[in-house]
């Protein structure tokens, strides 16, 4: 069975280095074109493509797929199966309909459940205990193509998006190996979807890691754990950002939201319960204990120490 793999950042790495295992030949690689990265700004390939080159695949990183060269590169290539997964661009139809044994796409969501851009994150964000991993045939919707294997595992109460990223990859990895010796049999189920379910992942931004202190302990821990590694979740205190990277919940503790009741062991009070600022990193500075950042802070007499409470509203305790 001759493929063509497309896929960008390392989440898409263990599935193709599996294709490889598997024995598949692989026709040609198409990944994102290389980004500026680091202080320097140097271009930098996507990690799909230096696996794809130090096995000697051809790769072609397209600015788009709409002006028709993509599509002559695929019918040059000829291949029976094109297999995507985190690819960060839209099949168009002429595409999807290409190869004579389809398009499938490995998604980090048990679909309908999160389509979109960012499954992994929303599903911590959002505090599920389980998540997974969805193959498909991909139609011209955003992941709405019918299922074919699903593979589901729990989410650890302390484990972040960026952890959960790694073992979704090698699951995934693994669904796909399992997916394509389906195909190649001609025996791959095609499930659809309830689309009545489907709930929606969209893209992270570097707002959404803002912390509103309005929100519960629990669901400003969680929004932490899916905003690590990107895009990070962060807050402001006496006008300084300082970005937020580990923190424990106090269920029993209450106040104003968003002030600092313990000074002693950085203590925030949210709409309900408390937050524990574990490790925390100011502006250009290193990372901390949340007591050494509180060491930094000069404060008047009588002076309250409080958290920026919402991005959109004047904080009532500044």
């Amino acid at each position: 069975m001759r493929l063509v793999f497309m896929g960008t950042p390392q989440f898409a790495v263990p599935c193709l280095e599996q294709i490889l295992s598997d024995g598949y030949q692989v026709a040609g690689v198409f990944t994102q074109p290389d980004r500026p990265q680091g202080r320097g700004y140097k271009l930098a390939p996507p990690p799909v493509k230096e696996l794809a080159l130090a096995h000697q695949i051809p790769v072609f990183q397209p600015k788009t797929l709409r002006d028709g060269q993509a599509l002559a590169t695929l019918q040059e290539l000829k291949p029976d199966l094109i297999v995507v997964v985190a690819y960060g661009r839209i099949l168009p139809a002429d595409i999807l309909e290409l190869p004579p044994l389809g398009c499938i796409n490995v998604h980090g969501s048990l679909l309908p459940k999160y389509r979109g851009a960012a499954p992994i994150q929303w599903s911590v964000i959002n505090g599920d205990p389980t998540t997974g991993i969805t193959t498909m045939y991909m139609a011209e919707g955003m992941d709405t193509g019918d299922m074919i294997l699903k593979t589901e595992t729990p989410i650890g109460p302390q484990e972040t998006a960026g952890q959960l990223f790694g073992r979704l990859s090698l699951l995934g990895a693994q669904c796909l190996s399992d997916t394509l010796k389906l195909v190649k049999a001609g025996k791959a189920p095609r499930q659809p979807q309830n689309h009545d379910l489907a709930t929606l992942a969209p893209m992270l931004t570097k707002c959404d890691g803002l912390l509103s202190f309005k929100k519960t302990a629990q669901e400003l821990f969680n929004l932490i754990r899916g905003c690590s590694p990107w895009p990070g979740a962060f807050t402001y205190i006496q006008g300084r950002m300082i970005k937020v990277h580990r923190v424990r919940v106090h269920p029993g503790l209450c106040g104003p939201p968003g002030r600092v009741i313990d000074c002693q062991r950085f203590i925030v009070a949210c709409g309900q319960g408390a937050l524990e600022f574990l490790e925390v990193q100011p502006q250009c500075k290193g990372r901390m204990s949340g007591p050494q950042f509180l060491c930094g802070c000069r404060m008047a007499p009588g002076e309250d120490l409080v958290c920026c409470i919402d991005p959109d509203e004047q904080n009532p305790y500044l």
